[in-house]
Formats: structure tokens, C-alpha cells, sequence
């Protein structure tokens, strides 16, 4: 026992020895800060007021912290511990803060007699500096790669599944563990730039509605039930003969109708004239920049599983910006992207959505 503390309750002496615990599954974590054998011990939880045994104990010395730790897709809460001796340690906690917190401390309790490295631990828990030179193209190109990008899972939201989506912590967490940011405040940062850059995009209620938000710094989610995706019009970049293959494989359809109609943007959900070209075999709708002379879409979609149907005349329809009424149809496509088109008559809008039709 160590002077002074003999007549202090258990609670008292984990305070005083700098003691955190974490309970989780009938153990409770506990750092003992004291050199030089700083650990972390495993404590049985028992009842009444007896004091828990310990379970176990990992030496800090010479550990390597992995938090987050991406290596269980289903358990985001992981601490990942490796010991100088290549011993590993998975410590699920209860929550990110907690998980953040705890990952805090064992660092700290790792360079606990360095206290220059402990100052710098706690300055780039608040960090809000992001690199100069960064490549939000280099990022978004890593986020799909099969190894190591994002991974990509069905969400249900409100009773609606959403496939192939990624939740904003999972975002926040991908982007600090491949040391793209140094903290969480620079991470939703950084994501808010790819979605208003529309790399990624909300879908589903909650980070749809976080979107509308003036504040930049708000629009994206650090959440685990805000829903977001890859955004249609971002194609991962190949080597130049795939994407000459794809280019040629999506124009090389027959054009079955073509003609000006308006379009409401993705990013600022303002309206343009774009003239759509409507292509078979493969069925691609690609939309074409008129006040450009080059003749390439500045956009496109494959049709194929898409639906697309009439909107109300009466009143601005859901998910329509601005006092645009009349003449308005909707496109969805597998991915559950929505396309709002304006045509000049009631007329015209029936024979585009006919000649859609007959292609999905």
C-alpha cells in the first residue's frame, strides 16, 4: 500500500493514483499512471463493496494505440492496443466520446515520461489546421479503394434502407485513421468540403435536413445516424483506356430523343438549361452544357433500374428549390439520386417521361 492511502476508500485511491475505468462486458479498464510500470489492468466487477481482483494487466511500455480502428466494420467503439512483444488488445468502449477520451489518456499514460509529447497530444485533440496543399481528388480516389476506402454498407433510416452508404462518424473516422486530419473538429471539416465540392452527398432525413444549414461548418454530421454517399457525378478516376472504354460504351448508345430542358443542380439547387440527350442500348441519359462549344456531357446517368414519373402542377413539389412549379418530372436512379427536370409543356414532359420508360 502507498503512504497516505491506507485509510482512503477504493474510489479515493483510484483518484489519487490518476486512475480512469472503463466498464464494458463485466470488466472495468483501469490506467495506473505510475512509472515504470505503467499499465492497464483488467478488473473483475463484482457486487457489494469488496474491492474487484484484477483480471489482467498490459504493460504500456513501448505500446502502439490504434484509434480509431477500422478492422471490425461492425464495432466503431474499438481501441486497438499492441504490446512491444506483438500482443494485441481490443478494448470496446460505450460511445466515440468515451472511446476518444480513453484513447487520449492511454497515449498520454504511453509517453508519460515525456511530458513535451503529452503537451502535444492534448493540443491536437482540439487541432483545427488543415494541410495547404490538400487533394480532396486524392482523397476521394482513396475513400473507393477496395482495400483501404470507406466502407460502404446498407442504413436504414426511418423505416427506409439506404444501400451503399456510409454514416458521418464512419466519414470522421476514416479520414483520422489514414492522417488526412489530426482531430475530429478538422475531419467534419475537411468532409464538409468534399460534400460542398458534391464528392459525397446527404441522403435520408437527418443529414439531408444538416445540409440546409447556412453554416459550413454544420452541414456535415460527425454522426451515427447521419447517412451519406458517394455522389453520382464523381467517377473514380481509371487509367485513360478504361475511361475512354466507359466514355465510349455510355455515347456509343442510339439517340432515341434529344432536347433542351431545365435542370435543378445537385450542389446549389439552382436552375439551368442543359439539352439531355436520351441514348438505348445501353439506356443513358446524359445532360449537355449548351453555352459550351465542346461537345461532352457535364453529366449522365445509366437509366437502367431508374424510375421516373410526373410531379403535381399544383403548389412546389417536395424536394424542388425556388418558385418553380408546372411542367416538373422526377428521376430515380437505382442509387436513389433524384434528378428534377423542368419541361416547357405539359405535352413535352409526357413524351420524355414516355420515351424514359421505355428504357428503365
Amino acid at each position: 500500500m502507498i503512504k497516505g492511502l491506507e485509510r482512503k476508500s477504493y474510489e479515493e485511491r483510484l483518484k489519487e493514483l490518476g486512475l480512469f475505468r472503463l466498464r464494458k462486458r463485466g470488466l472495468s479498464f483501469s490506467i495506473y499512471c505510475l512509472q515504470p510500470a505503467v499499465s492497464v489492468r483488467l478488473l473483475g466487477v463484482g457486487g457489494g463493496r469488496k474491492e474487484p481482483s484484477p483480471k489482467g494487466r498490459i504493460l504500456l511500455d513501448g505500446c502502439t494505440i490504434t484509434c480509431p480502428c477500422l478492422e471490425y466494420e461492425t464495432r466503431p467503439l474499438v481501441i486497438k492496443l499492441k504490446t512491444k512483444t506483438n500482443t494485441e488488445y481490443f478494448l470496446e468502449s460505450c460511445s466515440r466520446e468515451e472511446r476518444d477520451s480513453w484513447a487520449l489518456d492511454i497515449t498520454g499514460a504511453i509517453h508519460a515520461g515525456h511530458p513535451v509529447q503529452v503537451q502535444h497530444l492534448h493540443r491536437m485533440k482540439n487541432s483545427f489546421k488543415l494541410p495547404s496543399n490538400i487533394s480532396l481528388n486524392h482523397i476521394v480516389d482513396k475513400m473507393h479503394d477496395n482495400s483501404c476506402g470507406i466502407k460502404m454498407t446498407p442504413n436504414v433510416e426511418q423505416g427506409n434502407t439506404y444501400k451503399e452508404t456510409f454514416t458521418g462518424s464512419a466519414v470522421v473516422d476514416w479520414l483520422i485513421s489514414n492522417n488526412f486530419s489530426a482531430s475530429r473538429l478538422e475531419a467534419v471539416t475537411l468532409a464538409s468540403m468534399l460534400m460542398e465540392e458534391n464528392f459525397i452527398r446527404p441522403i435520408g432525413a437527418r443529414s439531408t435536413e444538416a445540409m440546409r444549414s447556412g453554416n459550413l461548418a454544420e452541414q456535415f454530421l460527425d454522426d451515427s445516424t447521419a447517412l451519406y454517399l458517394f455522389a453520382e457525378s464523381y467517377k473514380k478516376k481509371t487509367n485513360s483506356k478504361e475511361e475512354l472504354h466507359l466514355s465510349i460504351l455510355e455515347l456509343s448508345g442510339t439517340i432515341v430523343k434529344q432536347g433542351y430542358l431545365v435542370k435543378q443542380g445537385h450542389k446549389r439547387k439552382n436552375w439551368k438549361v442543359r439539352r439531355f440527350v436520351l441514348r438505348a442500348e445501353p439506356a443513358f441519359l446524359h445532360y449537355y452544357d449548351p453555352t459550351k462549344e465542346e461537345n461532352r456531357p457535364v453529366g449522365g446517368f445509366s437509366l437502367r433500374g431508374s424510375l421516373v414519373s410526373a410531379l403535381e402542377d399544383n403548389g412546389v413539389p417536395t424536394g424542388v428549390k425556388g418558385n418553380v412549379q408546372g411542367n416538373l418530372f422526377k428521376i430515380i436512379t437505382k442509387n436513389d439520386i433524384h434528378y428534377y427536370i423542368k419541361a416547357s409543356s405539359k405535352a413535352e414532359r409526357a413524351q420524355w417521361i414516355e420515351a424514359i420508360k421505355r428504357l428503365t
